[in-house]
């Protein structure tokens, strides 16, 4: 039954496109394009509520840097490719010791990542005196594998995958 504040998986692809905005430019929007909803009992749970996996290509070279803080984070940008010879282009965030990793990897390499969907707030510097407070949406990541050769990768086997019906109750049993 559908009730607010219900716990559900949702199984779908995470699409990026650009919007024009008023006065020029453009702002990546991100959404899910959900292909399969199930609901969850609440005890049933045993998985992050907020949880991505992701299999692309960088497409543009990693950004690495420090924070004011000293943490190490390297920015990043993923192509996935879908159906129809499209892409969505993901903008990715990695830390510590995953951010050393990314940042020695090349345009075109193939990687499978996991980690969550997020939003955040940042300080940039527009000039000496002002600072702009901008919103990042983008997938922290919490695992990163670089492979070449996908008939030798097992993604399921990587990542420890798992299905709703291994912890939900599945839509249909439902009605």
């Amino acid at each position: 039954e559908y009730k607010i504040g219900r716990y559900v998986e949702v199984t779908g692809q995470f699409r990026s496109y650009n919007a024009s905005q008023t006065g020029g430019g453009a702002k990546l929007i991100l959404s899910v394009f959900a292909q399969d909803v199930v609901f969850c009992e609440e005890q049933s749970r045993d998985k992050d509520e907020n949880y991505i996996e992701l299999d692309g290509f960088i497409c543009k070279p990693p950004v690495y840097r420090t924070t004011p803080f000293n943490r190490e984070i390297t920015d990043f940008l993923l192509a996935v490719n879908r159906s129809y010879n499209k892409s969505d282009y993901i903008p990715c965030i990695a830390w510590g010791r995953n951010a050393r990793f990314v940042k020695t990897l090349g345009v075109g390499e193939r990687v499978a990542v996991s980690g969550r969907i997020q939003s955040r707030e940042y300080q940039k510097k527009i000039s000496e005196e002002d600072i702009k407070v901008m919103t990042a949406y983008e997938v922290s990541i919490s695992k990163l594998v670089a492979y070449d050769n996908v008939d030798n990768f097992d993604i399921d086997a990587e990542f420890n995958l798992y299905t709703a019906k291994d912890f939900c109750t599945d839509l249909h049993s439902l009605f």
